[in-house]
């Protein structure tokens, strides 16, 4: 999935041990991931993407509060994917807290640790699916549901 650049913005698919930077893009309010070479570009995370961070993850909570995630990796995830034209994308970590990309504090640094493993393409041509993947947020459990390929 890529919430942040689906109508606005060029984007590609995340490579293993690409370097990201989290960033807003031009022309629009959302925040997502771009490569260090490629600042206009969205690098597009599929769910189960595990991504390693320089220091811990902060993000917005308000406009004026900033916090630690206190942690230094996370995995992309998707959350409801319905209703449209609300975020989806998010970062789960390893206690269980999610945090929607849009939060994140511009400037960090991540590394692409590891892609996920793809279920081989059934013969019948249907699309090749990642493992749901679930998660407690930290108000409310709610179960992350992965995006089909």
């Amino acid at each position: 999935m890529c919430d942040y650049s689906l109508h606005a913005v060029t984007s590609r698919p995340a490579k293993v041990g690409e370097s990201l930077v989290s960033t807003s893009f031009y022309g629009t309010t959302t925040r997502g991931f771009a490569a260090k070479d490629e600042p206009t570009v969205a690098i597009c995370l599929l769910p189960g993407t595990e991504l390693g961070f320089e220091q811990d993850v902060k993000y917005n909570r308000n406009w004026l509060l900033t916090k630690s995630a206190g942690f230094r990796v996370a995995q992309f995830c998707v959350i409801q994917p319905k209703p449209p034209k609300q975020h989806h994308d998010a970062l789960l970590f390893p206690d269980g807290t999610i945090v929607l990309v849009n939060l994140l504090s511009e400037g960090q640094q991540a590394r692409v640790l590891q892609l996920p493993a793809i279920r081989p393409a059934k013969k019948s041509g249907a699309h090749a699916e990642h493992a749901p993947v679930y998660a407690a947020e930290q108000d409310d459990r709610v179960e992350i549901e992965s995006a089909q390929q």
